[in-house]
């Protein structure tokens, strides 16, 4: 099996634009939400998903406090060095300081990402005013150039 490229990760990311936003759900062109998105392409570039989703409410990170993305990529993914991405990592925000991180999108490049928010579909868009809010970034494991 040859090494995951960042390449393939974003063309995974793109075949979800136009997904359907749908709370917890992870089926390309059915729905998916931001974790929906990320779980999805793990499965088409990495393989199986390496745990079980518990199910989760629209204030899960609010209710259980902690940082429960951040938890999850640190215990699958590997950590960008001082956030800094690149092509096909995935970004963790946080909406506001001093609340958990509670979004995910997939960076297609150094100015653009690819992410599923509520009352939307999947869109590929400026990161822009999501910069500030980067909390923490992850790469997929595997990467040819890690």
């Amino acid at each position: 099996m040859s090494a995951l490229t960042r390449d393939e990760i974003v063309v995974a990311a793109r075949a979800w634009l136009g997904t359907p936003y749908r709370h917890q759900a992870s089926l390309r062109e059915i729905g998916c939400d931001c974790l929906g998105l990320v779980r999805g392409v793990w499965r088409d570039c990495v393989g199986p998903e390496p745990e079980p989703m518990r199910p989760y409410s629209p204030d899960w990170a609010e209710a259980g406090g902690g940082e429960s993305l951040i938890e999850l990529g640190e215990r699958h993914f590997v950590a960008a060095p001082d956030n800094a991405w690149r092509r096909g990592d995935i970004l963790v925000f946080r909406f506001f300081s001093g609340l958990p991180a509670k979004h995910l999108a997939i960076a297609t490049d150094e100015r653009r990402m690819i992410h599923a928010h509520d009352g939307a579909c999947v869109v590929e868009v400026a990161i822009g005013v999501w910069r500030r809010r980067v909390a923490r970034v992850f790469s997929f494991p595997g990467l040819a150039d890690a």
